[in-house]
Formats: C-alpha cells, sequence, structure tokens
C-alpha cells in the first residue's frame, strides 16, 4: 500500500485536521506538539516520531548529483523527493533503484503519475496544497489504488473431516462486499480466497465486517509479501481485504475470536502444485469461485473450482526468505 504523507508547512490546522480525518499515515509540521494536539498520527518532524536528517530525508532534484545523492540515501532509508519542473525521469530513475521513494505532488494528475511510474510506482507521496479539498480527494484515489494480487483457479481434490481444534474469526472494522475475502493457507506457499460472511443464512444474521478464516496454524497473506499467523493477529492489527478481481485494500482487525469448533481438511491443486486449508465444517464457511460467488464448504466437492494463490514457500518472521524448505 501507498504511504500518504501531507505537508502543513507552515502550520495549518485545517490541513492538519483534513489529514488526520481522511486517513493519512502521517504529517509533515515543524511542531509536531500541534498535531498532538489534534490527534494520534505518526509525525515528520524536529520533535516528531521522525526526526528530518536522521530518520527520512528530503532533497530537491535539480541537477544529477541531486539525483545520485537521493539515490543513494534511498537505497538505506526513505527520501521526499522534490522535482520542481516534475519531470519524471529523475523519479523513474529512484524507483528502479529503491522501493523508499517518496514524491512530493500538489494535484491529482501528479499523484496517478506517481504512482504509475515504473509500474509499481513510488513507495508513498507527500501532498502539498493549501486545498483541503485536494488532500481528500487525493487520499481518496491513493487508498482506492492499493495494490493487486495475482490469483489462479484451484481445482478441489479431497475434503475430508479434521477432527475438533480452534478457528480464528477475523472481525474487521470495515465492511466487505460480495466476492471479498482473505487469503489464507495451510503454507505458505498457497492460498484459498475464504469468503467474507456477507450473505444472508437461515440461521445468522450476515457478518460483513468478518472472515472466518481457519485454524489458528495458518498463514493469512499480507498485501506487502508478508504472512500472519491467524493465532498472532490482534485488534489493531493491519490485514489484507482480497477481491474476486485480484484487488486488495487493508483493514484494521477490531476483533480476533477463536473457538473450539469441528474442522475440515480442504486439498486442491493448480498446474500439479498441492495446496490445502483447514477451516470450521460449517455452512457458513465458504470459498470464492472464479466468478466472484461464494460457495459453502457443506457444499463443496472434488472437482470443483475455487480462487486462491501461489507464492514461495518458506518464511522467517512473516517474510519470504530464499531457502530449502518442505511443507506438507
Amino acid at each position: 500500500m501507498k504511504r500518504v504523507l501531507v505537508d502543513v508547512r507552515p502550520w495549518d490546522k485545517e490541513l492538519a485536521i483534513t489529514a488526520l480525518e481522511s486517513g493519512a499515515d502521517g504529517i509533515v509540521t515543524e511542531s509536531a506538539a500541534l498535531v498532538r494536539e489534534l490527534g494520534r498520527i505518526t509525525t515528520i518532524a524536529p520533535d516528531g516520531d521522525l526526526v528530518p536528517g536522521r530518520d527520512i530525508f528530503e532533497i530537491t532534484i535539480q541537477s544529477t548529483d541531486d539525483q545520485d545523492e537521493a539515490m543513494e540515501i534511498a537505497r538505506r532509508c526513505p527520501v521526499i523527493i522534490h522535482t520542481p519542473d516534475w519531470t519524471v525521469i529523475p523519479l523513474e530513475n529512484l524507483v528502479a533503484a529503491a522501493d523508499s521513494v517518496i514524491s512530493v505532488v500538489t494535484n491529482i494528475r501528479e499523484a496517478e503519475l506517481s504512482m504509475g511510474i515504473l509500474e509499481k510506482g513510488v513507495s508513498g507521496i507527500m501532498i502539498k496544497t493549501d486545498d483541503p479539498s485536494v488532500i481528500r480527494d487525493i487520499i481518496k484515489l491513493v487508498q482506492g489504488h492499493g495494490c493487486q494480487q495475482a490469483l489462479v483457479p484451484l481445482t478441489i481434490t479431497d475434503i475430508s473431516p479434521a477432527g475438533m481444534g480452534d478457528r480464528v474469526c477475523v472481525d474487521t472494522c470495515s465492511l466487505m462486499s460480495d466476492g471479498e475475502g482473505m487469503l489464507v493457507g495451510n503454507t505458505s506457499s498457497g492460498f484459498f480466497l475464504i469468503h467474507a460472511e456477507t450473505l444472508e443464512n437461515p440461521y445468522v444474521a450476515p457478518r460483513p465486517f468478518r472472515v472466518n478464516a481457519g485454524a489458528v496454524h495458518a498463514y493469512l497473506k499480507l498485501a506487502d509479501g508478508r504472512t500472519a499467523y491467524l493465532a498472532d493477529l490482534k485488534a489493531g492489527d493491519r490485514v489484507m481485504v482480497n477481491g474476486a478481481k485480484g484487488s486488495c485494500r487493508q483493514a484494521t482487525v477490531g476483533r480476533v475470536k477463536i473457538e473450539q469448533r469441528p474442522l475440515l481438511l480442504v486439498d486442491a491443486e493448480y498446474q500439479g502444485n498441492p495446496v490445502s486449508i483447514i477451516l470450521q465444517n460449517a455452512e457458513t464457511i465458504r470459498l470464492a469461485k472464479p466468478d466472484g460467488t461464494a460457495v459453502s464448504v457443506a457444499v463443496l466437492k472434488e472437482g470443483d473450482v475455487v480462487l486462491g494463490a501461489l507464492d514461495v514457500p518458506g518464511r522467517h518472521f512473516g517474510m519470504a526468505v530464499n531457502e530449502t524448505i518442505l511443507e506438507k
């Protein structure tokens, strides 16, 4: 997900409030104390959470020497890049060299260009404007831009009872829609798209904020490439909501419910790659099909096709590592 900072130098209370209310990730200011009076948000200031010149740098690109300096800094820490004539080439060079480039933008067009540089875009943007509506529009654009996750069709090969165990419901602070859910798997090499509880059921009301994600040991795939164990999730954590078309967006965990329930082992494969997941054995637990509709595990059968994702195996504290590993 792209990081969004808002520049409120000189101090402008209205702009700072707009940044807070719109969901900005941080505020660049001359006084962090003034921001803290309004609410909690990361501050970039001499007295802030991040200190300029130590934790984050700011460079104006006016020559190749400036570009070389910025490139060297970007390899070790975040750098905010000003391009007064708004030429894209310096940003392309920096994005190619590092993943910690934050570009300064003043309008929607510049934000769109920044997010599309070399297809992956900059890691973040800093909004410099005196118009609160521009801040709201750009933040909405960035939040909607989200990330993309390649999904593949998984063919079900077996469904079998797996005894009793502890399963995890992930309740978020966001409402999900039909076709959305979370990517969860027994191993770090393969995931199923577990559908959110958005559908009507004769026995329970819809819970569109919830994904009944699977057993405590399972991996949940995050947008930044990391994974998290379901058992480790807690209120305030950020997880990813994935859509059947490959879109993904961030959501905040509001509550995690771990309860003992009867379980099912679901096995599938994609082009010879095995994928599995252990889920609660209940009709409200659903997987997503390629057309975005949901299918309950209660009626799932061999040969059915559902959505999932593949990844390279091997994780260390949730991060992919290049090592020999066998998961089964």
